[in-house]
């Protein structure tokens, strides 16, 4: 049974596949169901390219057994794929969550490996793949979207070797000491090669994939470029290369220059007694975010009496993540309980060490809390990008605001002008907030018009035509002997001598 409003045709000459839609489905207080826009920017960077190639989104519906037949939302052609309770079970929460997630961040909680989630994960991939093979025109472009579809490029073209494929892996790549302890290594390799064109968020993570490829295949390789050669098939080339993704950073600064946003600012500020200086804290609840170093940070500089709690309030706002998955229950455990202890042994009776919030907040709360914020801190352990900095330094068209970046995230190879620290070193991030605390407006301004320089120029819209060009030359030059990639100029900044091979 179907709430889709329109139907939708059968082939499409851009598609693109990942996890979830970019709707979301709502039920009102009648019953009624409807779908609404999800807030993300890769929905905002790919609309408009959707719009031009009357592109179609390959995609999982958010809910357990729902059927819903193809639709047409808001000039977007939807083509759902059903996901059973067991699928989400073993596909989602297991394999990718469980196994890859954890694995591809370092193995900062061990991961899990069971036959019976590979298992799924195969079967789910192969549905995603049959979905967007069936949606897609003769010589179509597909972009495959992150670790949970990594079988996906490779499915696709031994079903439809007419088509252009991308993929980008959103998350880390990891180094092939950790990789390795994969049981299905290879298979995951021989999936991703599959695709024209293999992206990841920076240079070090295409170089663990790149040294992944020499290690478990014959397949000569010359960065950015692998010949992958298979039985009755003309040898192809493959691009694996750095996209650092970002953000739409005009709708952040656009909505922060609104009266009405810096009001609520000014509110939220007066709400937490108005201190000399508000940290701000925005993050899943994940193990990977390196919540809990941040908060011992915070704590020992209170207890050595290097802040107090009159001049300076932490807000961490820590949404939920993965509520089923037993890691995430006992963090959530973790951090309530040291935001309690923390609050009872410093809070006075007009002000709160930690104002903790466990919820998301919509966008216009976001940038408030943003424009509110005098330091906001990222103490990622491991992070793909970290787009919340993105986010923090577009919001800040005043040019001031102290970003303090965790080196171990995408977004320190692109904002230097960031305070970085190593999360691990509690001492180093407890020197960073200090010297956040007390920098001079001049030096604030200075590197904060350094950050929304790289930040503005370099958008989640540039993130897009970048790769789908590249995406279009390596199509051009799908079976030429290898050599080395003809990069469009403005990707050139993106390249980390120490990295490359």
């Amino acid at each position: 049974m179907s709430d889709a409003p329109h139907s939708t045709k059968a082939e499409f000459d851009f598609v693109v596949v990942s996890n979830r839609l970019p709707v979301d489905r709502v039920t009102d207080s009648d019953g009624v169901a409807s779908w609404t826009r999800s807030p993300g920017g890769l929905v905002t960077a790919l609309e408009p390219v959707m719009r031009e190639a009357d592109g179609a989104w390959v995609g999982w519906g958010g809910q357990p057994d729902l059927t819903i037949d193809p639709f047409e939302n808001d000039g977007i052609h939807i083509v759902p794929v059903d996901l059973s309770a067991a699928d989400i079970e073993e596909f989602y929460e297991g394999f990718s969550n469980d196994t890859l997630w954890p694995l591809y961040h370092d193995v900062i909680a061990p991961p899990a490996y069971h036959r019976e989630w590979w298992e799924s994960y195969v079967r789910v991939n192969q549905r995603f793949a049959d979905a967007a093979a069936a949606a897609s025109a003769q010589g179509a472009v597909v972009w495959v979207q992150d670790y949970q579809l990594q079988l996906v490029p490779r499915m696709l073209r031994e079903s439809r070797p007419d088509l252009t494929i991308g993929f980008f892996n959103h998350i880390p790549f990891p180094p092939y000491g950790i990789f390795s302890q994969l049981p299905w290594r290879l298979q995951i390799i021989e999936g991703l090669l599959g695709a024209d064109v293999i992206g990841f968020q920076r240079v070090a993570d295409a170089g663990n994939f790149l040294r992944a490829v020499r290690r478990l295949t014959s397949f000569p390789t010359r960065n950015p470029a692998i010949e992958v050669s298979s039985a009755g098939q003309p040898t192809r080339r493959v691009v694996a290369r750095a996209f650092p993704i970002s953000i739409d950073a005009k709708s952040f600064e656009e909505l922060a220059r609104e009266p009405r946003i810096q009001e609520r600012a000014r509110e939220i500020r007066e709400g937490l007694g108005n201190p000399r200086t508000v940290m701000l804290g925005v993050d899943r609840l994940d193990y990977t975010k390196g919540i809990g170093h941040r908060l011992k940070a915070f704590g020992e500089l209170l207890a050595e009496g290097r802040v107090n709690v009159e001049d300076v309030t932490l807000v961490q706002v820590a949404s939920p993540s993965r509520e089923r998955v037993a890691a995430y229950m006992q963090l959530r455990d973790e951090i309530e309980l040291t935001v309690g202890r923390i609050n009872g042994d410093f809070a006075t009776m007009s002000h709160t060490a930690i104002s903790y919030h466990h919820h998301g907040y919509p966008r216009d709360e976001m940038v408030a809390l943003y424009l509110a914020a005098d330091v906001l801190l990222v103490t990622a352990l491991r992070d793909g990008m970290n787009l919340v900095a993105k986010e923090y330094v577009a919001s800040r068209f005043d040019d001031d605001g102290v970003l303090v970046l965790s080196e171990f995230t995408g977004a320190s190879d692109e904002l230097k002008k960031a305070l970085l620290i190593n999360p691990h070193d509690i001492d180093g991030v407890k020197d960073a907030i200090l010297q956040a605390i007390a920098m001079p407006a001049k030096e604030r301004a200075t590197r904060m018009r350094s950050l929304r320089k790289r930040v503005l120029e370099n958008d989640v819209s540039r993130w897009s035509s970048n790769f789908l060009h590249t995406l279009e030359q390596a199509r051009a030059s799908r079976y030429d002997r290898i050599s080395p990639v003809q990069l469009p100029d403005e990707l050139e900044w993106t390249v980390d001598r120490r990295w490359s091979d």
